[in-house]
């Protein structure tokens, strides 16, 4: 059919009772999908109410008459599809818009050989509309079908909204709800009813009787996806006892050799990145990969001299016509990355017209310290970017997704997690940063005995370390909170990299203590970590501003009561504007009298800091007395039991209202 024509139903199929209709377009698009939706107009072109909106946050009606099928793949590309039993249709609907959406800021002109096809309800093709010159246009009316005669008739439309779904809805009457902060508003009438009272006749006793609550405003239609998250807490498990082990997409328990694990790694990854657009576009997406159809491979023979190389992973993406293509080496099990095999892949795709290298190790990336030097052929016009992924920053990008953030579908969140599943596997070899290194022991030794210098490269070692664990800290803490917890470097703008550390690694010799500091998202001050390799103590540590208002006892009694929970061993200390150190002790002792933060001299409060105190493992490891492990148990401690307190809101203590006059009822 032509843009603009019309044909009725009944010419095509002799009945018009049921049909279906799909839009498709084609596989080498690379530009993502479309989204149908509906919408019931009245005789004057507009919805007779929200209900009449139906899109993938609402996918059918109860009537019937209007069901969002889905998408699904065929033999050129993939469709998305509406069922429509026009003899459900309420009789005061006169038109059916046909529409589609993307989602995300893309245009239409991003798909190939899009076409808007109408079949019966046996399948058989009635018509066909192919759409082109859509360019930027993020939602477009491709047809529509209307009453004619007591019958229906289809049109080619074709036209296209460039304010998205939203604004295409908007223009037939919907009132579309897509501010980010919307609450529901069912609870919209709850303040409003509080503090109300009845009248009641003088004799009877004055009893308070909240009004009813006003009625609830209708929910308008969001626009915004709905993204899939999965809960933190799983479900209770059916299983009569805990021998039962849960059946798992991806096994590893069989897994025998760093051979074995390395492919398997790599294959569930990439297969998971191919699969779940979100995953596969976060990971990719700072290697400056474009955004795209994904297809991954492993195991792929590539020439290279007399003998081919085979790296363990190509990952591939297509946008427009134009190829982005990826080699992947992976290592696990804490096995270090081979500079000279990193080297071949550079070449191979420096003469293949490649655009990466991508690693993957459990060892930590660190800026200006490379965890493998490759040689870079400037003569070569053709550029090959090396990129480093941990594992701890994948599990992080697949927490973030379905804790969180949210994928576009359930099936996608399930793969997530069973790709976590796999991850967190003991057996997997997939578990991020867990060897200090070799300079460990020598270093707290030397420590231990003063016998080591500045200037002693070990010492930059267990600096560079420890670097890479409270990375990977932020990273852990990031992906259980939702939120974005960073490493603070308190250094110049433009201090190189490796020269900070050799000045960390030469206080490290003079005091014997490795420190960091930690930001987290919306939370105010920072939270410190200090390990004291001479006392084998961990201290973590944040510092709280005093309030610009109110008296130092009411600051102090607030503290205690936000702190009720906490553990009785955290230190307070009161920090002051004057020289020394403030009044300090543990909650057990401050609890009963909290005016014993109070300065002595009157000098004036700045604030307080709050510490714990927890031994330190002594192992380079992360076994159950390593330090990585008690490094990761003391943070976790102090941000449960310490941060998590200080950010609830604690309304302070009402006063004793003077008791009332007694009332005396009389019956009448």
């Amino acid at each position: 059919m032509a843009k603009g024509s019309n044909v009725g139903l009944a010419e095509l199929s002799g009945e018009a009772g049921a049909v279906v209709a799909r839009l498709g377009w084609s596989s080498a698009s690379g530009g993502g999908d479309a989204d149908v939706s509906v919408l019931l107009l009245g005789a004057d072109g507009k919805v007779r109410g929200d209900g009449d909106f139906y899109f993938y946050n609402r996918p059918a009606a109860d009537d019937g008459s209007v069901q969002l099928l889905g998408k699904t793949p065929t033999a050129n590309g993939s469709e998305d599809r509406i069922g429509l039993d026009l003899t459900a249709t309420p009789a005061d609907v006169e038109r059916i818009v046909l529409a589609a959406s993307r989602y995300g800021g893309a245009g239409f002109g991003d798909l190939e050989d899009l076409r808007l096809t109408l079949a019966d309800r046996d399948g058989e093709e009635l018509l066909v509309f192919a759409a082109d010159g859509l360019g930027d246009m993020r939602a477009v009316i491709f047809g529509e079908l209307y009453r004619r005669d007591g019958g229906w008739k289809f049109r080619a439309v074709g036209q296209g909204y460039d304010t998205g779904l939203a604004g295409l809805a908007t223009d037939f009457g919907i009132d579309v709800d897509d501010a980010e902060d919307a609450e529901d508003a069912d609870e919209s009438g709850e303040e409003a009813a509080q503090g109300e009272t009845a009248a009641v006749a003088p004799e009877a006793v004055a009893v308070s009787v909240p009004a009813p609550a006003a009625p609830a405003a209708p929910k308008r239609p969001r626009t915004a996806r709905k993204k899939v998250t999965l809960p933190a807490v799983a479900r209770k498990s059916l299983a009569e006892n805990d021998s039962w082990r849960h059946a798992r997409l991806f096994p590893c328990g069989s897994l025998k050799s760093d051979h074995e694990r390395e492919m398997r790694a790599t294959s569930v990854l990439l297969a998971v990145m191919a699969q779940v657009p979100e995953y596969g576009r976060r990971l990719t997406a700072g290697f400056g990969a474009p955004a795209g159809r994904m297809e991954t491979f492993t195991e792929v023979s590539l020439p290279h001299g007399e003998t081919p190389r085979r790296p363990d992973g190509l990952i591939r993406v297509e946008r427009a016509g134009k190829l982005w293509t990826a080699l992947v080496e992976t290592k696990t099990n804490g096995n270090a990355l081979r500079p000279a095999q990193v080297q071949d892949y550079m070449d191979i795709a420096a003469r293949r017209g490649y655009e990466a290298v991508v690693t993957l190790s459990n060892d930590v990336a660190l800026e200006g310290s490379p965890l493998v030097d490759v040689r870079i052929d400037g003569r070569r016009k053709h550029k090959v970017a090396l990129w480093h992924l941990s594992w701890a920053e994948v599990a992080h990008q697949a927490q973030m997704l379905i804790r969180h953030e949210g994928v576009g579908n359930a099936a996608h969140a399930w793969l997530l997690q069973e790709l976590l599943c796999y991850l967190q596997h003991d057996n997997s070899g997939c578990h991020g940063f867990q060897n200090m290194g070799p300079a460990w022991v020598p270093v707290r030794k030397g420590i231990d005995e003063e016998t080591l210098s500045e200037g002693d490269p070990r010492a930059v070692e267990v600096v560079a370390s420890w670097e890479r664990l409270i990375r990977q800290v932020c990273l852990r803490l990031g992906g259980e909170l939702g939120q974005k917890v960073l490493p603070v470097q308190r250094v110049k703008r433009g201090t190189d990299p490796q020269s900070r550390r050799v000045a960390q690694a030469d206080r490290l010799c003079r005091d014997g203590r490795l420190q960091a500091e930690l930001r987290i998202q919306d939370v105010a001050g920072v939270l410190a970590l200090t390990a004291d390799l001479r006392t084998g103590r961990l201290r973590t540590s944040i510092e709280v501003p005093a309030p610009d208002h109110g008296q130092p006892l009411t600051w102090v009694k607030r503290l205690m009561r936000q702190l009720a929970d906490a553990p009785a061993d955290i230190h307070v200390e009161t920090l002051t504007d004057g020289q020394g150190n403030g009044p300090r002790g543990t909650l057990e002792r401050l609890r009963p009298e909290p005016a014993d933060l109070l300065p002595r001299d009157g000098a004036r409060i700045t604030g307080f800091r709050l510490s714990l105190f927890k031994g330190m493992g002594g192992t380079r490891g992360s076994a159950e007395s390593g330090f990585i492990r008690s490094v990761d148990e003391a943070v976790d401690r102090f941000h449960a039991t310490v941060v998590v307190a200080l950010e609830r809101r604690i309304p302070a203590p009402r006063k004793s209202a003077q008791p009332a006059a007694p009332v005396l009822a009389a019956t009448v």
